[in-house]
């Protein structure tokens, strides 16, 4: 029932909630699937190649029934579904990287592709396959194409050499968008008529830790912006991991989306083993790894007896608001070098809170591309119950705003996900 070519990413955060229900009819029926990973799709179930639709008649009799409508309830059969079709892929991963390191013997594995955006994927390759290291490509869909284009025109057409330093990230953490100077942003905010504080770095660290230590969420616009589809604190929401009622709060009132679906936490790089079992940097928030077992809670009488979606809302561990149903997180690793002032911001709200990480989601709402201006910034603030906006050396309060002058239409601009 998700939207073709928009809404694939969502089976991998419904997946938890089902059980693998239907993977033999999925191997049986299917797919053909060989050791070495590779695979045939059987098109009887599909319909992409001579139809409008993704699957066929067949497809809906295999699984119980025609798809799910748009925007209506997710039954027990969706989430099973969601869980076998993870399994499965899982599964075709492995297998395609044990071929490959079985062809070339090296120690280190880049993924690119859709498929590599599949994060608990990438989190069973790192722990169970035969690589050491693993680097993804931030902007792993199609977006990333853009990237083989610059590097074919660069190298094949300008004849510039082909050039690496060691131990050097040549994506310097995905911050290669545009950036705007406070001149820009104040002289915006006046146009709008916006109330405002500027205040010093330091001052202004130290107060949006206070703010998110008391549970606001706050809009973060700092520096360039991410290329690819994961925010990584330059456009970004923020809140409290400590929080029970954080993540149902930022998926309903803010981000206007389904509430089954988990919020990452950025993590200090230096801290990331005090929290999950990873020993590696996820700089591109594309591994998801088990929060550590210390920090799990013990399951309670009354959560035994839930099922599927009435699982959400039970506590998993003493970080709540970034801990998924199934007691893992989708990581994203900060490291001072690549965004300083994001990583200063979570050591102030480790120094109040004792916790050296954050809830950081993208900074839009569902259906819109992240935020890239200030004006962006700004609508999306006060469209949202979005508490608190920074907005580079200024801080935002929403109670001290002018009435915002808009109706509901704007969630018409952009269709959903």
């Amino acid at each position: 029932g998700f939207k073709v070519n928009s809404g694939e990413y969502k089976v991998m955060g419904l997946a938890p909630y089902g059980e693998p229900k239907y993977v033999e009819a999925i191997y049986r029926e299917l797919i053909d699937l060989k050791e070495d990973g590779s695979l045939r799709l059987n098109q009887k179930y599909f319909n992409y190649l001579a139809g409008l639709t993704m699957t066929s008649r067949a497809f809906d009799e295999l699984f119980g029934g025609p798809p799910r409508a748009p925007e209506t309830r997710i039954t027990q059969r969706e989430m099973d579904l969601a869980r076998s079709i993870q399994v499965v892929c899982e599964d075709v991963m492995l297998r395609m990287a044990r071929t490959a390191y079985e062809e070339t013997k090296r120690e280190n594995l880049c993924l690119a592709g859709g498929v590599a955006l599949n994060c608990v994927g990438n989190g069973r390759l790192l722990r169970e396959g035969p690589f050491k290291r693993i680097w993804i490509q931030p902007a792993a869909g199609d977006a990333g194409g853009a990237l083989g284009v610059a590097q074919l025109i660069w190298h094949r057409y300008c004849n510039q050499p082909r050039t690496t330093t060691a131990g050097e990230d040549a994506m310097k953490g995905a911050y290669l968008g545009p950036e705007f100077s406070d001149r820009d942003i104040e002289l915006y905010l006046k146009s709008e008529g916006a109330s405002y504080r500027r205040l010093e770095r330091s001052d202004l660290l130290r107060q949006v830790a206070k703010l998110l230590a008391a549970e606001k969420v706050v809009g973060w616009f700092n520096g360039r912006m991410e290329f690819g589809p994961r925010a990584l604190g330059s456009r970004s929401i923020l809140g409290d991991p400590r929080s029970p009622g954080m993540q149902a709060q930022m998926n309903l009132k803010i981000k206007f989306r389904e509430g089954f679906r988990p919020f990452a936490p950025s993590v200090l790089l230096e801290r990331v083993g005090d929290y999950f079992e990873l020993d590696t940097e996820s700089p591109y928030m594309l591994i998801v790894a088990p929060v550590r077992k210390e920090r799990q809670l013990p399951h309670t009488p009354a959560g035994k007896e839930l099922w599927g979606i009435d699982r959400l809302n039970v506590p998993r561990s003493d970080i709540p608001a970034v801990t998924h149903i199934d007691c893992t997180a989708r990581i994203h690793t900060v490291c001072r070098k690549t965004n300083p002032d994001y990583y200063d911001l979570i050591k102030e709200f480790e120094k109040i809170t004792g916790y050296g990480l954050l809830v950081n989601t993208s900074f839009n709402v569902r259906g819109e591309p992240i935020v890239c201006t200030p004006a962006d910034a700004y609508q999306c603030f006060m469209r949202t119950q979005i508490d608190h906006l920074v907005l580079g050396s200024f801080l935002l309060d929403k109670e001290s705003q002018p009435e915002g002058k808009e109706t509901k239409e704007w969630q018409k601009e952009f269709q959903l996900d």
